[in-house]
């Protein structure tokens, strides 16, 4: 666990590496071993993903995790990196502001130093004060905890590109008046989307990398200042546990498993101290 003054540093470091044009980019983790896996392959922050959390308990995405169980995942990640940490907090684990201030001073007890927040499309007068409960939560420890807010868009009708636009840009005005510091759109925007975005609101934008989407030299031209795969790898790692089990069951052969860590390395990997 660091302590505070290093999470200090800590946070203002990561609130730093969100440069529109040179992206933040963030392969998000679920456990300790991907945690440590990522941070070896070079990435210079780490987030997590809800889903994959969720996936590793055994549990569905979408609020079917505790707080607790949320605060001890995100526990078990900063004790065995050394980088940043940004969190997947869901809806905030609360049914009120005051319930995402707790949630948030658990964040920052655990160590990580920024959150991801979605909005469910509630209305945006109630997400913001939700917003700025976690603001006012992390300001009274002196942290500055970077809050980024999720704009859930991509859940309306399908094809009025417009009224999209008009809507993510709404709330994320009204959220960055709340005190939030970046905003995250789901979905795979073409680059003149993410260019309207970053032209037409002031937080740093956050988009996914994965299936479908822009590559990441792409969206940085567009000015993306944060990209993260999301679900996606764990969603990978999953897929790769039902085709070698089927292999494996159906034709008596592994040839699925080719390429995967061997057992030493992966192995020393995890036993290594983490500096702090």
């Amino acid at each position: 666990m660091l302590l505070m003054a290093t999470l200090l540093d800590v946070a203002q470091r990561f609130r730093s590496l969100h440069v529109p044009g040179t992206p933040l980019v963030l392969p998000n983790a679920w456990d300790g071993a991907s945690a440590c896996v990522v941070a070896d392959a070079g990435a210079v922050a780490i987030a997590t993903t809800s889903a994959g959390v969720a996936w590793s308990l055994g549990r569905g995405d979408g609020d079917h995790m505790t707080r607790d169980q949320a605060l001890g995942a995100i526990a078990r990640i900063t004790a065995v990196v050394d980088v940043p940490v940004t969190a997947d907090i869901e809806r905030g684990y609360a049914t009120g502001p005051d319930g995402v201030a707790e949630t948030v001073r658990g964040v920052l007890a655990a160590g990580a130093v920024g959150i991801n927040l979605e909005d469910t499309l509630r209305p945006v007068a109630e997400q913001a004060e939700r917003i700025a409960a976690a603001r006012r939560a992390a300001d009274e420890t002196g942290i500055p905890l970077f809050i980024n807010a999720r704009i859930d868009t991509h859940r309306l009708p399908p094809g009025d590109h417009t009224a999209w636009l008009d809507e993510t840009l709404t709330r994320a005005r009204a959220y960055a008046a709340a005190g939030a510091d970046g905003i995250f759109v789901l979905g795979t925007p073409d680059a003149e989307t993410v260019r309207a975005l970053v032209g037409s609101q002031p937080l740093p934008v956050n988009v996914l990398a994965g299936p479908g989407a822009l590559p990441v030299s792409e969206l940085a031209e567009a000015g993306a200042a944060r990209i993260s795969a999301g679900s996606s790898i764990a969603e990978a790692a999953y897929g790769l546990v039902r085709r070698a089990a089927r292999e494996l069951l159906e034709n008596g052969t592994t040839t699925t498993l080719e390429g995967g860590f061997d057992y030493a390395t992966l192995n020393a990997l995890l036993l290594a101290e983490p500096a702090h």
